[in-house]
């Protein structure tokens, strides 16, 4: 397997069971943190989802910000509107990636509030276990970063989630005025995951059981990648083929797409499930954050990102996570 870096060497995924292609046993797949069902609604720390559980189970926000999705009729949910969302789905509505993304279905008006109709894409499914994966080597856009830089005002509530993960990032001076400066932020909390060294993060896993975990915010390496993978599929190759099938076809459509060669992609993610019957798919979701380029500039999705070239990684993140995925299988 080699696993490409931008800008850099192969990455080759190493490490205590990592790379052998082994699923791990009950004790490797310890850190997966079981958390109560209720607690989900409360989530925010990746992208939202929606279920419709067809048979007994009501419909259910499994995290997000309150209020942003309400089940629709017919398959469908309805998203709180927002313009930029609204514009790539009605783009990709011709496009090469319109297999594999939700379904769209215009704007609709509910309880006085404006949606995005769109596809419920768990809608066919039977009990599913669902994965997050934020796509791309940044969460942020270029002109985010420079906003914040306009403000120049040290914050305590992210200095205090800064403590919270790792007493000792902040410096000195942070410490000292108990607070950070939002860009400091923003570029910090990319470099724990693996956006900066792989290209794309896990965000959360809920599986059918009801267990869920969304502690994922220090995942960097390959075979911490390998090892939650195996726990999100319980060592079942067959769905682990199906979603790498998946992942190569997504892969040719974007390369294909006239959409995303003039789009910046990011804070978008790839959205696995699959059920119990032996069906998956990945689709991909959230696209609040995907603008589109000026005119005539175009981007690789591959190369480094360096302020001002607006490269989102997207798709070296892509080829990385086929890489694991094929190291898994032993391809």
């Amino acid at each position: 397997m080699r696993l490409e870096a931008a800008g850099a060497g192969p990455l080759v995924p190493g490490g205590q069971g990592g790379s052998s292609g082994a699923p791990p046993d009950g004790d490797q797949a310890a850190g997966a943190q079981n958390k109560p069902w209720k607690k989900l609604k409360n989530m925010v720390h990746w992208s939202p989802c929606v279920v419709s559980f067809r048979k007994r189970y009501p419909w259910v926000q499994l995290a997000g910000h309150a209020g942003n999705f309400k089940a629709g009729d017919f398959g469908r949910i309805l998203k709180k509107y927002c313009p930029s969302e609204q514009k790539c789905l009605e783009c990709l509505v011709c496009d090469a990636l319109q297999p594999y993304v939700p379904a769209y279905f215009g704007v609709v008006e509910h309880d006085g509030e404006t949606y995005i109709q769109m596809e419920d894409l768990l809608a066919g499914f039977d009990g599913p276990s669902i994965m997050d994966c934020k796509m791309g080597i940044r969460t942020y856009l270029e002109e985010e970063l420079e906003k914040a830089r306009q403000q120049p005002c040290p914050r305590q509530d992210m200095y205090d989630k800064m403590v919270a993960i790792d007493p000792a990032a902040p410096t000195p001076e942070e410490h000292a005025q108990r607070g950070v400066l939002k860009p400091r932020y923003m570029q910090w909390r990319e470099t724990l995951s693996s956006t900066t060294t792989l290209g794309f993060r896990i965000e959360g896993i809920k599986k059918a059981d009801g267990t869920c975990n969304t502690s994922f915010k220090k995942t960097r390496q390959p075979e911490q990648v390998i090892q939650a993978f195996w726990d999100f599929v319980d060592g079942d190759k067959s769905t682990l083929k199906s979603y790498l099938e998946r992942l190569k076809e997504v892969k040719v459509a974007l390369e294909q797409s006239e959409f995303f060669k003039v789009h910046e992609v990011v804070g978008s993610s790839l959205l696995f499930v699959h059920d119990h019957t032996g069906l998956a798919r990945v689709w991909m979701i959230d696209f609040g954050k995907t603008v589109p380029l000026p005119e005539k500039q175009t981007l690789t999705h591959r190369l480094p990102w360096v302020e001002g070239n607006r490269e989102d990684g997207y798709l070296w993140g892509l080829d990385n996570l086929i890489a694991i995925l094929e190291s898994m299988l032993g391809e």
